[in-house]
C-alpha cells in the first residue's frame, strides 16, 4: 500500500512546484529578503519549541520549498531537508545561496533514506503541517524518527488538528457568518485522493491538468500511539484553536503540537 501511495505522491508533487512556490512566495531571491529580515518569525511557533537552534542538527522531513529549514540555518542550525520532490530541492537550493546560507537537501522517500543518512543523530527531527497523511502506516515513520534522533533529542512535530481534518466541515468567510457542521467520520481509514497543496497558486488552465494526490487521515490517538511506539517518550502534546483572532473558532481544535525525546 505505502509503495503505491508514495509513487502517486512523488508524481503528484513533481507538477510544477517551483511555478508555484515563484507565485506564491515570489521569486527565491524575493523570498529570501524576507526571510533574512525576519527568521524567528518565518518558523512562527515552531520556534517557542526549538529554541535557540545554534549549533544543532535539525532535519526537516518532507520539508517541501525549504522556508523553514533555511530560516533555521540563518539562525545557526546544520539542517537537512527531506523531500521526495525534486523541484522543491530546487527552489530550497535557490533560496539558501540567497540568503547565504547551506542546507543538505536530500530527494528521497523519507521510508527509503539510506544508511548512512539513518546515522546522522540529529538533535532535532522537525515535521509540520500536512504530511502525516502521505504515510499508510505511521509507525515505519515514526522508527525513521527515532533512528535520526541523538540520545536526548526531541521530535518536533505539528499539524492540523484531526477534529478539523476528519470531522468538521466550515463554511463562511466572516466570523458572523462561520458555519461548522460534524459531516466526517473521525474513525474513517479510507485512502482519499484529493488536490495537491500548491494547485491554488498555478493558473486555472494548469490546475485542471494536475495529477491528485492520495492521502490517509489519522486520529489523534494513532499519531500518539505510533509515537510511543516507536519508543520514544512524549513530553508534551498541546491543542491549539485557530489563532487568527481572539474569538475565531471558539473552542473547535485548528492545530496540535507534539514533543518527543529520545532516551
Amino acid at each position: 500500500m505505502q509503495k503505491e501511495l508514495s509513487a502517486t505522491n512523488k508524481e503528484a508533487w513533481n507538477q510544477s512546484p517551483y511555478e508555484a512556490w515563484t507565485i506564491r512566495y515570489g521569486t527565491p531571491v524575493t523570498a529570501a529578503e524576507k526571510i533574512k529580515g525576519n527568521p524567528v518569525g518565518l518558523l512562527t511557533s515552531l520556534y517557542e519549541w526549538m529554541g535557540d537552534v545554534r549549533g544543532k542538527r535539525v532535519i526537516n522531513l518532507l520539508g517541501s520549498h525549504g522556508s523553514k529549514a533555511v530560516a533555521l540555518a540563518l539562525l545557526g542550525a546544520e539542517v537537512t531537508v527531506v523531500d521526495i520532490a525534486s523541484e522543491n530541492a530546487r527552489y530550497a537550493a535557490d533560496l539558501a545561496e540567497a540568503v547565504g546560507v547551506k542546507i543538505h537537501y536530500v530527494v528521497s522517500d523519507v521510508l527509503e533514506l539510506k544508511e548512512a543518512e539513518l546515522k546522522k543523530n540529529y538533535d532535532i527531527v522537525l515535521m509540520e503541517f500536512g504530511i502525516l497523511h502521505y504515510f499508510s502506516d505511521l509507525l515505519p515513520l515514526m522508527n525513521i524518527v527515532s533512528k535520526l534522533l541523538c540520545s536526548g533529542g526531541r521530535l518536533v512535530l505539528q499539524d492540523f488538528h484531526p477534529i478539523s481534518t476528519k470531522l468538521i466541515s466550515s463554511r463562511g468567510s466572516t466570523q458572523a457568518i462561520r458555519k461548522h457542521k460534524v459531516t466526517g467520520d473521525y474513525f474513517d481509514t479510507s485512502i482519499e485522493e484529493v488536490e495537491v497543496p500548491y494547485h491554488k497558486f498555478l493558473p486555472e488552465q494548469q490546475r485542471n491538468d494536475l495529477l491528485k494526490t492520495r492521502l490517509r487521515k489519522w486520529t489523534l490517538g494513532e499519531v500518539v500511539t505510533s509515537v510511543a511506539a516507536a519508543g520514544l517518550f512524549v513530553e508534551i502534546l498541546k491543542e491549539e484553536p485557530n489563532k487568527s483572532s481572539e474569538d475565531y473558532d471558539k473552542g473547535i481544535p485548528k492545530t496540535f503540537t507534539l514533543i518527543a525525546k529520545q532516551l
